[in-house]
């Protein structure tokens, strides 16, 4: 038995019942839910998905509407240009695969915002190829398993992709089966401080474990601070223009946030990031919405 059988019989068992993991979800379905799911823990993405694919079940019903729509419908997951990289990305699915989502690899990472490791995702978990997706999960579970090391690092490289993709069977379809595996693994046993190794179909192999099991000094990304951040102040901002029924006004905007520097300087960035548009009139309304010709720049 090999670990990616172990892992295999280990998902078989205990995997999670998720929505996007069903036989009938779509390729689409799979790649929003790989969107969502990047920094937004599983419990906050699993109804936003499900409303999200109710009302947009394709790409073409995506790109018929404008990008303002994918902003409201994102609500507050956090980190919005994900909503607009979804509507791009459903827009270039229309125009240059018919609105069918490619199952080659090259033209996924081709697709707008469709970085490394969602494009191997997709690519695996739609269509079953054999592709090492490696995200913080795989990397702690093939660190720990394999290396003897209690963490990968903060960063994904190509040794990350290497060592996976060594561990993958070569049949394709078990091989896509040992990816989600060990994503799996790593999200719910496999953890960062408080693994269940007593759980683990790894624990009588797993190299760190043999070693004593000896955790890092201290995490290995520094947990990023919200509170008081710009990043506050723009969702600040973006609720009160999902909310509204037409352009808003400056005056409108200033009373989110106090320190007026740092709320200009969060409104100019939405702007730059093109989730807001500013109109001549000192108004302003979510990137879609604005009538032609009436958008300014700051």
């Amino acid at each position: 038995m090999t670990l990616a059988d172990d892992a295999i019989a280990w998902y078989a068992a205990n995997a999670r019942d998720l929505p996007w993991r069903q036989p009938e979800t779509t390729p689409w379905g799979v790649l929003v839910s790989e969107v969502m799911l990047q920094q937004t823990p599983v419990v906050r993405v699993e109804p936003a998905w499900r409303s999200w694919m109710t009302r947009w079940p394709t790409p073409a019903a995506l790109a018929d509407d404008p990008p303002s729509e994918a902003i409201r419908m994102w609500g507050r997951l956090g980190y919005p240009r994900r909503a607009m990289r979804l509507h791009a990305c459903a827009v270039a699915i229309v125009e240059r695969h018919g609105g069918r989502v490619p199952d080659d690899l090259d033209e996924l990472l081709a697709l707008p915002g469709v970085g490394t490791y969602t494009g191997r995702a997709v690519a695996t978990f739609a269509y079953g190829q054999r592709h090492p997706v490696v995200d913080t999960n795989v990397r702690r579970v093939v660190s720990r398993a394999v290396e003897g090391r209690p963490d990968a690092g903060p960063a994904t490289t190509a040794a990350d992709l290497t060592a996976m993709s060594e561990l993958l069977p070569q049949d394709e379809a078990t091989a896509a089966k040992a990816s989600i595996a060990f994503m799996e693994l790593g999200a719910i046993v496999c953890t960062a401080r408080a693994p269940k190794c007593v759980d683990c179909p790894f624990h009588d192999v797993c190299a760190w474990r043999l070693t004593g099991q000896p955790l890092p000094a201290g995490p290995s990304r520094k947990p990023q601070r919200y509170a008081g951040t710009d990043r506050q102040v723009r969702g600040l901002l973006l609720e009160v223009l999902r909310h509204a029924t037409g352009p808003v006004p400056q005056q409108r905007l200033d009373v989110v946030w106090n320190d007026e520097l740092q709320r200009a300087r969060a409104l100019a960035g939405l702007v730059e990031d093109g989730l807001v548009e500013a109109l001549g009139a000192g108004d302003f309304v979510l990137a879609g919405d604005a009538p032609a010709g009436d958008v300014q720049t700051l």
